[in-house]
């Protein structure tokens, strides 16, 4: 008889000590669900912020917004997307899942990983104080460009606000990345190789090796732009002697990778939803796997796509578009992998799966059109234009933010123990897929007729009115979609129909513990000796896919609050480094509070790691 699954369930425990229990929690899957939260919020800020453009831009000469206040909302929008959304629901989905799914009790370094938190709630609030502080909000555009960004002409505080917050978020990305690596490698299930692992476990490696290799270009690009706005150094000034181009090849170094660093996750999601919803296993596990390593390493040789308008020069052009060419490569087998996965499948058409198929079919056009920007002569026409805002909100709308819905409702049962409502979700999946549709491929239109991005109005005798209203129409479909999420959710919490343990017979081992799981994840050691352990032991006979040691005992920390101190410290810190320039006076003290409260935090985690050694 097969080994039975249940005798991993544990009785759920409610939770002690109530709200402040998550202040101090090295929990994995608390950390997890705060990163969720967090994340999500910060994703319907981002979007408010987008439909404030939208009713700008919905009609010609409009003035709902002043252009200082526009620049202020359109640089926040990329920003708040891209550094506090996407990314940070991508970290929220490994935290919670990647221990679960390796049959890990816990994260490889509990309290940092606290800290990573932290550490981006703080980021995100240092970019949004800024709209406090009398009109100093960001007004650059999230690219930054030099030497626009230069006290000379960006003359408010805001885009230090903005290079502070990033250096937070930078230390968060940077220590969650570490802590990924080493939990994949050194914490594993006893039999899981790594052509085992399940496809998000792959794509959470590569992703965090990603964003250790690229996070370093822009910590320097965006350290460069500070020393010149509050040290008068003149490294992007061409004035002085600085180079503007500097500054484009440091953060697209970084910026290109960070495509990757965002879509990667969502890979991972499509490929683990479309198995378990077409009833077999993945098609060619190896190519997806290695396809994703091969996007890793070429993710770093494309950056300059984005500066064929530059001058770089015949030679330097036609490299960078070969490579852009190239990459499409292992991206399109991936696409392939997918379609023969669902091919002769026994398809369930659940929410997940209207995600996941509709996250193939936008990926598909935004990579369509990513080939064509690719090419520098049609590029050289179309660039800085809505045909490349069309394109890239394809990638990372239709790709991430639809593989991110995808993976909610594929495991917020998990993380919840509810199920979600079915109609509500599809009436989810609808709203949004047509109403980002709507928005966005009247946009490629628009980029071809002439329309520049950036732009706070237009005249009305351009011949952009239809297709500009059009996409604001399409805009609040996207804001109701989201709306009916939010719904779907609070009516999931409050009555939503107990999801049991394995509520879409799924084959991996986050299914195989109790919804949601208990702290120490599960009550017996794994030991792994398929790749769809799950299914292996429920169809293909006796202790095929895993068997149980029941002498184990997880070893977890106790809650800590040294990572909320030193977070704050580093909190602080960056308030001090704003005034440092402008008012030492001022800055100096600050700073040393900063380092004051910093140190004793980090006293305090060194003193926890010395009483309890294994963590």
């Amino acid at each position: 008889m097969a080994t039975d699954v249940q005798a991993l369930h544990a009785p759920e425990v409610k939770p002690k000590g109530g709200w402040l229990s998550w202040l101090v929690t090295v929990d994995h899957k608390k950390i997890g669900i705060m990163y969720l939260v967090t994340a999500f919020v910060f994703f319907l800020i981002g979007g408010l912020e987008a439909l404030m453009i939208r009713v700008q831009l919905g009609t010609p000469e409009n003035s709902f917004l002043t252009p200082q206040a526009y620049n202020q909302i359109f640089t926040m929008h990329g920003t708040t997307m891209v550094f506090l959304a996407i990314m940070p629901l991508n970290a929220g989905f490994m935290n919670y899942f990647v221990p679960l799914m390796i049959g890990a009790g816990d994260m490889a370094y509990p309290r940092m990983n606290a800290m990573s938190y932290w550490l981006l709630l703080f980021g995100g609030l240092v970019m949004y104080v800024s709209f406090i502080s009398g009109g100093n909000a960001p007004d650059a555009g999230w690219f930054a460009y030099a030497p626009l960004t230069e006290k000379i002409y960006s003359t408010t505080r805001g885009m230090d606000f903005w290079v502070l917050g990033l250096q937070l978020l930078g230390v968060s990305s940077l220590a969650g990345s570490v802590n990924i690596i080493v939990t994949i490698i050194r914490l594993r299930a006893p039999g899981m190789r790594f052509n085992r692992m399940p496809l998000f476990v792959w794509m959470s490696m590569i992703t965090s090796f990603l964003l250790i290799f690229a996070l370093p270009s822009i910590t320097v690009g965006i350290t460069l732009l500070f020393f010149d706005r509050n040290f008068q150094t003149n490294f992007f000034l061409p004035a002085a002697g600085g180079d503007p181009l500097l500054w484009q090849h440091l953060f697209w170094f970084f910026g290109h990778p960070e495509v990757y660093i965002m879509i990667l996750p969502a890979f991972g999601m499509i490929s683990e939803i479309l198995p378990v919803f077409s009833r077999k296993p993945i098609f060619g596990y190896e190519f997806v796997a290695y396809s994703g390593v091969a996007i890793g390493f070429l993710g770093f040789a494309v950056w300059a796509h984005h500066m064929f308008a530059t001058g770089l020069g015949t030679v330097a052009d036609t490299f960078f578009s070969a490579a852009s060419m190239l990459i499409s490569v292992p991206t399109g087998v991936k696409i392939f992998n997918w379609l023969a996965t669902m091919w002769r499948g026994d398809l369930r058409f659940k929410t997940p799966m209207y995600f996941a198929v509709g996250f193939i079919a936008m990926f598909v056009i935004g990579g369509i059109s990513g080939v064509s920007l690719a090419a520098p002569p049609f590029d050289l026409q179309v660039t800085d234009s809505y045909y490349v805002v069309a394109h890239f909100h394809y990638v990372l709308f239709g790709g991430a933010a639809f593989a991110l819905f995808g993976g909610a409702y594929y495991w917020l049962p998990k993380i919840t123990g509810r199920m979600l409502d079915e109609r509500l979700g599809k009436f989810n999946f609808w709203m949004i897929f047509l109403g980002f549709n709507l928005t966005f491929f009247p946009q490629h239109i628009l980029g071809i007729e002439g329309m520049p991005r950036r732009i706070w109005t237009y005249q009305d005798n351009q011949g952009w009115n239809l297709y500009n209203l059009l996409s604001s129409i399409g805009a609040f479909l996207i804001a109701f979609g989201a709306l009916i999420f939010v719904v779907n959710l609070i009516l999931s919490l409050r009555r939503g129909e107990p999801a049991g343990n394995d509520p879409w017979d799924a084959a991996t081992l986050e299914w195989a513990t109790t919804s949601p799981p208990p702290a120490h994840n599960f009550d017996a050691e794994i030991i792994v000796n398929s790749r769809r352990p799950l299914w292996d032991n429920k169809y293909s006979g006796e202790d095929r896919g895993m068997t149980l040691n029941h002498d184990w005992h997880p070893h977890l920390p106790p809650p800590s609050s040294a990572p909320l101190i030193f977070s704050s410290g580093l909190f602080v810190l960056a308030f001090g480094m704003f005034f440092l320039g402008s008012t030492p006076v001022l800055g100096i003290p600050i700073i040393l509070v900063a380092l004051a409260i910093a140190g004793f935090g980090m006293s305090r985690w060194v003193g926890e790691i010395a009483e309890d050694p294994v963590l």
